[in-house]
């Protein structure tokens, strides 16, 4: 629940900060708070995936691209994730995620995600999401009618064709049993 007011409030301040394109990277500054931590007095392993949904909202809300989703009804939706640490964020450190679009394919758009405090990477993570309306995906071509090509030089690294093809599941329409093997 503390994120959803922390991401309420995260979309009112971004729209008040600098304009960005959806396809440029976004800073968004943070501190670590009592309800990031864990036992362990650091930002817990689960949490990071739910603080970059804040990177990620920023650069939808500075770019405009938040408010058009809304419009239309979109949704989006993390189809798979990927996360390296490397340091620990320590309650009431200052650090940035660092956000921005690697590549599309027929099915997801691809953010790489990254913490940085001191001009270290804490941690770095890369994030499948897909955009949906009325409980269906919405179309690249749609996506892209709406936001805009992306550069020309943006080209989805390999190895993440690997990765959501050993990782993927089932759609949701096709059965995926539960059956160890």
């Amino acid at each position: 629940m503390h994120l959803l007011l922390r991401t309420l409030v995260l979309l009112f301040t971004s729209s008040r900060r600098s304009p960005l394109s959806i396809w440029d990277t976004a800073s968004l500054p943070l501190k670590v708070l009592p309800t990031d931590i864990d036992i362990a007095m650091h930002v817990n392993n689960g949490m990071y995936f739910s603080l970059m949904d804040l990177g990620r909202f920023d650069l939808m809300a500075r770019s405009g691209t938040w408010k058009a989703m809304r419009r239309r009804g979109w949704s989006p939706v993390a189809a798979g994730e990927t996360i390296a640490f490397r340091r620990s964020l320590h309650l009431w450190q200052r650090y940035t995620i660092e956000t921005k679009i690697v590549g599309l394919d027929e099915k997801a758009i691809y953010f790489e995600q990254r913490m940085v405090a001191d001009g270290e990477i804490y941690a770095r993570a890369f994030i499948a999401t897909r955009l949906v309306s009325k409980g269906r995906p919405v179309s690249q071509e749609d996506i892209l009618r709406e936001f805009g090509a992306p550069p020309a030089d943006l080209e989805l690294p390999e190895w993440i064709h690997e990765w959501r093809e050993t990782n993927a599941l089932p759609g949701a329409r096709r059965p995926a049993p539960h059956v160890w093997a």
